[in-house]
């Protein structure tokens, strides 16, 4: 049976630099609370004159193409993970399909949040080994700025979320490397402490004014609950790919974990006793761009010379659903 590899990495991310003291302006905040509590130091907000979810994953795309040394009508299929894609429909799948020259390929996309990436990586994956496609696009891209209510009441949320875009080149392979497994769970019951409500189709009326007066439109999070849950399923999702594969904690070369707290990543690599070498943060000045996070840091740590043929690579992720998934990877 074939497996999947990654062949390239890209990432792209907004001209914009919103620093912590640029979010003193305009909320009783300051550099040492957002530090303190996210590790944030600075994010990229996107320009609305130029950029939307699908060129910018368009421009993490051709970065991850040239990087493999492929043209991009070798792409069979694209998976896209997005919780803020460019229309209520359709996804942006198709969008980024069409602003790459593919038509008539499949696209598919997924709303996974923070752990958006991962559940698509894995579906690439599986197409692969099937034999049913050859080469898959894996993109993860937010615009999640403009749904922040960036007022001293929305500060929790609004001090953390960011743009960008990320995107890796999955290709057959026969060779005995690539995704060596993965791990994708969820958990409705706690779908409110981190979510979106509205534009929500269960209304007797999708958009009116007493809807848009009201805060419904921005990112409702229970940070506390995040936190809580956030490093009991890192840690049992990513022991879940090591014994399954028959590795330790030892035996990881790199942990590239979602970016969604620099809080929560600093608690799973002591719980695993991991060494500031093999994990791999960005947070500090991007922020939790979502399904973008993971992406856009493996393009990082591979532009840094931090992913190296032949190291054992795990990827994992916590996000709204609750959903959490993790992945292996041998280079």
């Amino acid at each position: 049976m074939k497996k999947s590899k990654i062949v390239g990495l890209g990432h792209y991310v907004p001209e914009k630099v919103v620093k912590n003291s640029d979010l003193e302006k305009i909320m009783d905040t300051n550099n040492e609370w957002i530090v303190e509590r996210t590790g944030i130091e600075e994010r990229r907000w996107f320009n609305p004159e130029k950029d939307t979810v699908s060129n910018m994953a368009t421009r993490a795309t051709h970065v991850a193409l040239e990087r493999a040394g492929l043209d991009v009508k070798e792409i069979d299929f694209i998976v896209f993970a997005t919780i803020t894609p460019d229309y209520f429909f359709p996804g942006s799948g198709v969008l980024l399909q069409r602003e790459l020259g593919l038509q008539g390929i499949g696209a598919l996309d997924i709303r996974n949040a923070c752990s958006g990436f991962i559940y698509a990586l894995s579906i690439a994956d599986q197409f692969i080994k099937t034999g049913m496609y050859k080469t898959i696009l894996v993109v993860g891209a937010e615009i999640q700025s403009s749904a922040l209510d960036k007022s001293t009441e929305g500060r929790s949320s609004s001090v953390i979320f960011a743009d960008g875009a990320g995107a890796a080149i999955l290709q057959a392979t026969d060779e005995d490397k690539g995704v060596l497994s993965t791990h994708l769970h969820a958990d409705g019951d706690y779908a409110e402490e981190l979510y979106v409500k509205d534009p929500g189709s269960s209304r007797k009326v999708r958009l009116s004014k007493e809807l848009l007066d009201g805060k419904s439109f921005n990112l409702t999070m229970n940070g506390n609950a995040v936190f809580k849950h956030a490093v009991v399923r890192f840690s049992e999702v990513i022991n879940e790919a090591l014994s399954q594969n028959g590795h330790t904690p030892e035996d990881i070369d790199l942990l590239v974990p979602h970016q969604a707290n620099l809080r929560i990543s600093n608690f799973v690599q002591k719980q695993f006793n991991l060494p500031d070498n093999k994990v791999f943060n960005n947070i500090m000045k991007f922020g939790n761009t979502t399904a973008a996070s993971i992406p856009i840091a493996m393009s990082e740590a591979w532009e840094q010379g931090k992913i190296k043929e032949g190291d054992l690579i795990c990827l994992a992720a916590f996000g709204s659903g609750f959903t959490w998934a993790s992945a292996l990877i041998r280079w």
